[in-house]
């Protein structure tokens, strides 16, 4: 009589080695097979649609790019959109020799300024309208959000002479005090939003301490309320540091010029300089580009405060 064969058990799995129970696939299910249905179908419109979002977003800037290399010869014989055929930094030297470092100092303390009036006036703003119970309260809530919908360009003109016989015309704080204005409705909405993530018990739980409103504040309010602060001090940064109305109705002299009031100096009546003007662009989103690098999580995280509500 045969003897039966004995059965030899599989060796134990190596640690680190996939097994059917960590992939999710079957066991008598190819792994190719496994991974087609895991990644699921192609989305080709979707494809199609962000080349497009990144040609419409890569072209503008390779335009301004190149066109800062270029000559302001071979731009003008080439074409706008010719291939360059030499590339030259002069125009950057030209852009450093016209005052640059005064556009970008006026403009470093405007928006600076802007941005610590902003971020000072705002949190308080929204810390009483998120606690406050007085009909005083939603009213100037109300005084806000109305402020959203009036443009700068329909009052330039009170603010003028608003400006003016304050004998603050032509000087930095004229551009100042009305570009804190018009950044304030956006950025008291803004943290109102975020504040009012802030759970009730928390307050509650420093007011059994026996911190009153101040301590509550710079203890509480203040550190949670970190992303929202990034995103409006970004927020009025951007506004501040591209502002063009503001300067060139307040401001005269060559001395209180800011970088977007600097793009003059590239025209003339005969003509615009326009690989020197594309120079000063670059030279002009280098800050900005940097700002938002390193706030760009916080940025979206503030903005986004209170949506779950």
């Amino acid at each position: 009589m045969r003897q039966p064969q004995s059965v030899r058990p599989a060796p134990p799995p190596t640690p680190g080695t996939p097994t059917p129970a960590t992939t999710g696939v079957p066991a008598d299910e190819p792994p190719a097979a496994g991974r087609a249905r895991a990644r699921g179908p192609v989305n080709l419109p979707a494809g199609v649609g962000a080349t497009l979002w990144l040609l419409v977003v890569v072209l503008p800037l390779y335009y301004i790019l190149v066109s800062s290399l270029r000559t302001p010869d071979g731009y003008l014989n080439d074409g706008a959109l010719a291939l360059p055929g030499t590339l030259t930094l002069d125009n950057y030297g030209r852009v450093l020799g016209q005052g640059f470092a005064r556009l970008l100092l006026n403009s470093a303390v405007v928006t600076a300024a802007t941005m610590v009036l902003v971020l000072a006036l705002a949190l308080p703003a929204a810390y009483a309208i998120v606690r406050g119970t007085s009909r005083a309260v939603r009213v100037g809530f109300s005084l806000f959000l109305l402020g959203l919908a009036i443009p700068a360009q329909a009052v330039v003109v009170p603010i003028y002479l608003i400006i003016t016989r304050l004998q603050l015309y032509d000087s930095l704080l004229a551009i100042i005090l009305p570009t804190v204005a018009f950044s304030l409705p956006m950025s008291v909405v803004v943290l109102t939003s975020t504040l009012r993530d802030i759970p009730d018990e928390l307050y509650e739980a420093m007011t059994v301490d026996g911190a009153g409103p101040a301590r509550t504040f710079t203890r509480l309010v203040v550190p949670l309320a970190r992303p929202g602060l990034v995103s409006i001090g970004i927020f009025s940064g951007l506004g501040a540091w591209n502002g063009f109305l503001f300067p060139l109705v307040l401001t005269q002299s060559p001395e209180q010029r800011v970088l977007p009031l600097g793009l003059w100096n590239f025209q003339n009546q005969f003509g615009t300089d326009v690989p020197g003007l594309m120079a000063l662009v670059v030279f002009s989103a280098l800050p900005v580009l940097t700002l938002y690098l390193f706030g760009r999580r916080h940025l979206l995280g503030g903005l986004t405060a209170g949506f779950g509500k």
